[in-house]
């Protein structure tokens, strides 16, 4: 295991020392959100956790924790105890950059109507500012996307469609949607920019997590840094 995944799993974990028998649990999509997803479902085969539901965020997540024993059911009214995924880009405020895992729709759903959502990160996704290393990703329907692609470009000085490295082929989202990728030279005002593309026809959601993560997990050489909003 490369030092990076080391950094991921050690995050993970620490953020499923969180979770509690009997909880409704948020399953995060990608890279370093897998690792909690191991570990609640190597806690379970341990016996050290029961009755615990998972509440997954896409396809890919839902699979792995099916694979590793853990129940799953849909989002209800209720919402979930804790949420645990990770981000693109962390900022001081907590506020982050999510989507290039393409589940940024069901995501925010998730880690909205959570009690606690916890971010899980390596020391590299720390940014001082929103938009430095990653570009927004923004899903929209396929249906008029020229149009909507038009309408972002209003307020992105760059947007794109996402496309697949090997055919260039748009990538469709669990959801059945395409993503746009907005690039800004910077954002000073994340709330803004979110309302400002919310309200245009065609979009589903944007990768803009402003004010959901109530702590981060960060792990880097210096080990796992706790970070709260």
């Amino acid at each position: 295991m490369t030092d990076l995944e080391t950094f991921k799993q050690q995050a993970a974990i620490q953020a499923v020392t969180h979770v509690r028998s009997g909880m409704a649990v948020g399953l995060g999509t990608g890279s370093t959100a897998k690792y909690a997803i191991l570990e609640i479902g190597r806690l379970l085969r341990e016996h050290k956790l029961s009755s615990i539901v998972g509440v997954p965020t896409s396809e890919a997540s839902a699979q792995l924790a099916i694979e590793n024993g853990i129940p799953l059911a849909e989002l209800t009214a209720a919402g979930v105890e804790v949420a645990i995924d990770g981000a693109d880009e962390i900022d001081p405020n907590l506020d982050l950059i999510k989507g290039n895992g393409n589940a940024l729709v069901k995501e925010k759903l998730v880690e909205f109507n959570a009690k606690l959502f916890i971010v899980v990160a390596d020391s590299s996704k720390l940014v001082g500012q929103l938009g430095e290393k990653f570009a927004v990703p923004v899903e929209i329907m396929q249906w008029g996307y020229k149009a909507t692609l038009i309408q972002l470009a209003a307020v992105a000085p760059q947007v794109q469609v996402r496309q697949h490295f090997k055919d260039g082929q748009p990538v469709i989202s669990d959801n059945g949607n395409f993503i746009a990728h907005c690039t800004f030279t910077e954002i000073k005002n994340a709330r803004e920019i979110e309302d400002r593309i919310k309200h245009i026809p065609g979009v589903i959601g944007t990768g803009l997590f402003l004010g959901l993560a109530k702590i981060a997990y960060v792990a880097g050489e210096n080990g796992v840094q706790k970070l709260k909003r």
